[in-house]
């Protein structure tokens, strides 16, 4: 089985080209499907291809696992979806295959290939996007297995290393730059864009710092409205805010809205209001949610996403240590996969005599051995037998089943074979019990 990912992200492109290959959530079941028909007929094949898709502020990742690679395929279609050319993807993109595959995704669902190192956000997106994948039909066993052992190893590094302590997170690196501009954020008015968790985690940093008035304009009255609530801030629809956009101080953006929502008139009418007093303006959302031509005015202090880099890179040299641990672990985790996706590979199953079919006809036959007894422990029970008795009978022919090939194995042959024969049972039944001391 083979197995390929392609990306962009904060390290290799831009934030303008990220916002063309933003995926709405609510869209990417009928996405994915577009993906996998696309790469099945481009590759002439059944469309048996599994798919998953990450798109974030940070990035946007495309995972796949086929009988055969399709990376051009894949590189073309995500060219097409953006609307550019694919020498021009290449160029800001990353192509991983094989165990490169699997080792990005442990490092992203770690937070290590983050823009705040160590943050935990990422996880929870990738987990969506696995839920995503699997309420479309995409995902199959082998992305199943790459990312269940990505939040695996990501769990593993959380609780082993201190890769999280001290990361500055994207809302306090905004709290931090509004206490750069303004002297008292207690006398500030502070405007969130949105409803969403990034807002909230905004709205939850600033209001510890008291805020003269916090207000929430989203797209629907209810979300904005219970967001409000908790902060005890004020509620505004989208559609009002270029005629209320010079009460605040600050305003705090993250919509999925796939244009601006924000433009440089509203900007510039806003500031004629305010007799041109700053406003500070930080625009998280990919696509921008804030015309960028606003950065030109004096009395406006953007930030983007990118633009919030230098604020939250931070404390990083205290965390090298850290790094080395997770990559360490990092490491085990890569190692495991790609031996799991190798005993799945015809020519491993050859090599080794057939491991994979034989794995499903022992578990078959346990199965079938499991039925058997539970069937007879049934009819004891009805017939009113002791439960004691049952149990002791339904473990005896259990075990009995399980060891009856193996003695007589061991009973069978020359002398020669009985040791060989002695061994092989000795390392496979009687291993756990003498790690166990017993």
């Amino acid at each position: 089985m083979a197995v390929w990912a392609l990306g962009i992200n904060h390290h290799t492109a831009p934030l303008d080209l990220r916002g063309r290959f933003a995926f709405a959530v609510d869209q990417m079941a009928p996405t994915l499907q577009g993906l996998r028909q696309s790469l099945a007929q481009g590759a002439g094949r059944h469309p048996s291809v599994e798919t998953a898709i990450i798109s974030t502020c940070n990035r946007t990742e495309i995972y796949c696992a086929a009988e055969a690679p399709a990376l051009d395929h894949t590189l073309d279609w995500l060219a097409a979806s953006g609307g550019v050319s694919p020498s021009l993807l290449r160029s800001h993109s990353y192509l991983l295959e094989s165990g490169l595959v699997a080792r990005h995704a442990f490092r992203v669902a770690s937070g290590l290939d983050s823009m705040v190192l160590g943050e935990a956000q990422i996880l929870g997106q990738m987990k969506d996007a696995v839920r995503a994948a699997e309420g479309a039909g995409a995902l199959g066993t082998t992305l199943n297995q790459l990312f269940q052992r990505s939040f695996a190893v990501a769990k593993e590094v959380r609780t082993s290393t201190d890769i999280g302590a001290h990361s500055i997170s994207m809302a306090a690196a905004a709290v931090r730059l509004a206490g750069q501009l303004f002297e008292d954020l207690s006398k500030i008015r502070v405007l969130f864009v949105g409803a969403g968790e990034m807002i909230e985690l905004c709205a939850t940093h600033f209001a510890a710092r008291n805020p003269k008035q916090i207000t929430i304009a989203n797209r629907t009255l209810e979300r904005g409205e219970k967001l409000a609530t908790r902060f005890g801030g004020e509620v505004m629809r989208l559609a009002d805010l270029p005629e209320h956009l010079h009460d605040y101080d600050a305003v705090i953006s993250c919509t999925a809205s796939s244009l601006p929502i924000i433009g440089l008139g509203a900007v510039e009418r806003a500031l004629k209001k305010r007799r041109h007093r700053p406003i500070f303006m930080v625009d998280l959302a990919v696509p921008r949610d804030i015309e960028p031509e606003v950065q030109q005015l004096e009395d406006v202090y953007l930030y983007t996403v990118d633009d919030l880099a230098g604020v939250v890179q931070t404390a990083q040299a205290n965390r090298q240590a850290a790094v080395a641990q997770a990559e360490a672990i990092i490491d085990a985790g890569v190692q495991s996969f790609m031996h799991w996706l190798d005993l799945r590979s015809p020519a491993a199953g050859q090599a080794a005599g057939g491991v994979v079919p034989l794995i499903q006809q022992l578990n078959s036959q346990t199965d079938e051995w499991r039925a058997l007894e539970i069937a007879r422990a049934k009819k004891l029970l009805a017939k009113g037998e002791d439960i004691d008795v049952v149990l002791d009978a339904l473990s005896r022919g259990l075990t009995q089943k399980m060891l009856h090939g193996t003695m007589a194995e061991l009973r069978a042959g020359d002398a020669d074979a009985r040791a060989q024969t002695a061994q092989a049972v000795s390392r496979l039944f009687l291993r756990s019990q003498s790690k166990n001391g017993l």
